[in-house]
């Protein structure tokens, strides 16, 4: 497993941006997957966009266009950039890893982080 440690979360206003970051340690951080997902108040936890090892990228259709995954495995360090941030993107978003792939189901990612706020104002 790896330990993983986001940041970057914040208040912003509707059309906004914000960058995540996850700074991960311990096992070979290239060798990893890496996803992130999202839980609002009253909500489950659902999935937002995942990365492979490869550099390949999975998406949920609700960020699609608004939202690029990527990573830099000389830092080791997994990032979200969201654009266009609305209301309804308000949650606590969490970073996930996995040895699998960039699957969209929760119960491939073995590794989590501790969550960052994220507060969209209208």
């Amino acid at each position: 497993q790896v330990q993983l440690v986001e940041s970057g979360g914040g208040l912003v206003q509707a059309g906004g941006s914000l960058r995540l970051s996850c700074a991960a340690s311990g096992r070979t951080f290239s060798r990893y997957a890496m996803g992130w997902f999202r839980q609002a108040p009253g909500k489950e936890r659902e999935f937002v966009a995942a990365i492979s090892w490869s550099g390949g990228t999975n998406y949920a259709n609700s960020v699609k266009g608004r939202f690029t995954i990527s990573r830099d495995n000389a830092k080791n360090t997994a990032y979200l950039q969201m654009n266009s941030l609305k209301p309804e993107d308000t949650a606590v978003y969490y970073c996930a890893a996995t040895p699998t792939g960039a699957y969209s189901q929760i119960e491939y990612y073995n590794s989590w982080g501790q969550g960052t706020q994220v507060t969209v104002s209208s």
